[in-house]
């Protein structure tokens, strides 16, 4: 099996190399027309073509470049309604011979639409009635019967990717802007989430300056943050963590001579509630810290905390 599985890589391997070899002006001139173009990028495809067009737009959509699948059986039944004439059409088909795709060029045409085409046969008729041909011709289909589509869906796979990326690179797209399209991912959260949407504001743990050991341990037991607040919120002096508790534990196990301040850790990192979360996550890894606190810096007030595993929840 395992030789099986290799034998399709390095088939499939093989023909993306001969069609990267192949590549040439036209897919400058195709990354052009599509930063040029005022509309959309509608793409089209049947079979297996089509669910690779599915990928090619969502992907296209995802990283600044407004696209839509059309399928083309729906296309000739009414949905040609949402092509506008600002549109770039992309068509997947590696025959280039669809039947689906052949009877809805006429309207592209009509229409005015820029028609851009990805086949793996440059003499075929929809390459021929493209105003721009992708050529994804392969070596062999990894299929060993030569009949499902393999290599061939993997080549037009990697021709709307390296699309998506130059087109990406060319809108100097950020991943601020990603994030916005993915406002439910990990990423989205991060990079457009505040402090203030996930931080900590009831019954906080704080600590009396002069509070005992065993007022400190019970505190932090039952604030459940692994630490205490040394001050009030308007006047914040310290914190102390259970890490704090067990090291100074290990210098002094006289507990009735640990003070405040032997355990505490002046002047902690607070951040501001507006702070976005990528950016507060990078203070706390460049500080070597799992917690912040949440407020004025320079007026030493704080209204929350926010923990790095908050995150998650």
């Amino acid at each position: 099996m395992k030789a099986i599985a290799k034998r399709v890589f390095d088939i499939e391997i093989e023909s993306l190399q001969r069609v990267a070899a192949s590549l040439d002006d036209t897919f400058t001139d195709v990354v052009q027309a599509i930063l040029a173009c005022s509309g959309k990028v509608i793409v089209a495809g049947v079979g297996k073509s089509g669910i690779i067009g599915k990928k090619i737009s969502a992907t296209l959509s995802s990283t600044g470049t407004p696209s839509f699948f059309l399928h083309p059986g729906d296309a000739f039944h009414g949905d040609l309604g949402i092509v506008s004439a600002n549109d770039a059409v992309l068509l997947v088909s590696y025959s280039g011979e669809t039947d689906e795709l052949l009877r809805i060029i006429p309207f592209l045409k009509w229409n005015n639409n820029l028609i851009i085409s990805i086949t793996g046969n440059a003499l075929s008729t929809i390459a021929k009635n493209s105003n721009y041909h992708l050529n994804t011709t392969i070596t062999r289909e990894a299929c060993p019967l030569a009949l499902a589509p393999t290599t061939s869906t993997t080549a037009a796979l990697v021709m709307g990717d390296a699309l998506a990326v130059a087109l990406m690179e060319q809108r100097e797209f950020k991943e601020e802007d990603f994030a916005r399209f993915h406002p439910g991912g990990s990423l989205g959260r991060k990079l457009l989430t505040r402090v203030k949407d996930l931080m900590r504001t009831d019954d906080l743990p704080f600590t009396a300056i002069d509070a005992s050991f065993t007022d400190v341990l019970m505190r932090m037991s039952t604030g459940r943050l692994g630490l205490v607040i040394v001050g009030s919120p308007n006047a914040v002096e310290g914190v102390i963590t259970d890490g704090d508790l067990r090291r100074a534990l290990l210098k002094n196990p006289d507990t009735s001579q640990l003070s405040v301040t032997d355990m505490m850790t002046p002047n902690p990192v607070i951040v501001n509630d507006e702070e976005f979360i990528n950016n507060a996550e990078q203070v706390m890894m460049e500080k070597k810290i799992t917690t912040l606190l949440v407020g004025s810096s320079l007026e030493r007030t704080i209204s929350g905390v926010y923990q790095i595993y908050n995150t998650a929840q």
